[in-house]
């Protein structure tokens, strides 16, 4: 353990600096993680610790599972977005249906109407044969 103590000006109280070479254990995981983060820009990457500094080997430690944190979360969002474009061309493609269907129900209720019409002429036609062809045969009877 390597411990410095300073006196700024004669005013101020003393300021300690402690650290130890000893535990080495936060140093090699610092080995283990990642040194760059492709999506990060270059101003907000990690900087390398101080490895003889705790605070620093943990605050480098910290900025990583940041960086991480931020690579997973765009991704879930990049995710989502992707997600959204394929709900949005559904829509899209739902509303032409709809609009299709709207336009066959149209249609339907036209031809029926149409049907309906074409049924009455021709049953009054129908009657109006009738009645024509009746005296016809009555004629006919009697001759």
């Amino acid at each position: 353990m390597i411990t410095s103590t300073r006196r700024v000006s004669p005013d101020k109280s003393e300021v300690r600096i402690a650290f130890s070479l000893e535990d080495t254990s936060d140093v090699k995981d610092v080995a283990d993680l990642p040194q760059t983060f492709p999506d990060l820009e270059q101003r907000l990457q990690p900087v390398p610790p101080c490895v003889s500094l705790r605070e620093s080997v943990q605050v480098y430690k910290e900025h990583c599972r940041m960086a991480r944190e931020f690579h997973q979360v765009k991704h879930e969002i990049a995710a989502i977005e992707d997600r959204k474009r394929q709900l949005l061309a559904e829509l899209v493609e739902d509303e032409k249906v709809a609009m299709e269907i709207a336009r066959l129900e149209e249609e339907f209720r036209r031809l029926t109407e149409e049907n309906r019409t074409l049924m009455t002429v021709h049953n009054e036609r129908a009657q109006q044969l009738e009645r024509l062809c009746l005296p016809n045969h009555t004629r006919q009877d009697s001759s």
